[in-house]
């Protein structure tokens, strides 16, 4: 099982990135797919979360309006479009597989792109 994260960068606040997922090994209609940001000094925070089988999304409230998390045709990469970025936007991102049903329990993770919101 792989999750490899990309697209993270410097961007200036009010600037846009697009995070992208490429995952392989598993079968994402088994899995909620997740992205997460984690700060030093804080707790990881779930972003946005996707479950594939419904469609259905949940993003945090911080994000709300700004990022949107999708699942390409092929699925088997999740992507974080991210707009209007604030500098409290800046954290490593992740990609989660969470497992449901008879694979609840399972989780993979990528090692993070790095987003950095700066003037």
């Amino acid at each position: 099982v792989q999750l490899v994260e990309s697209g993270g960068g410097l961007v200036q606040p009010g600037g846009s990135l697009t995070l992208s997922c490429a995952t392989s090994g598993f079968s994402f209609s088994d899995y909620y797919m997740r992205w997460y940001r984690q700060v030093p000094g804080k707790e990881r925070e779930l972003v946005a979360s996707v479950h594939n089988p419904t469609g259905n999304t949940h993003y945090a409230d911080s994000v709300k309006g700004r990022f949107t998390i999708s699942v390409d045709d092929g699925k088997t990469t999740v992507s974080l479009q991210m707009h209007s970025l604030k500098l409290e936007d800046t954290a490593v991102y992740l990609c989660n597989a969470a497992g449901s049903g008879l694979y609840y329990g399972i989780t993979y993770w990528g090692k993070g792109t790095l987003v950095t919101v700066a003037s």
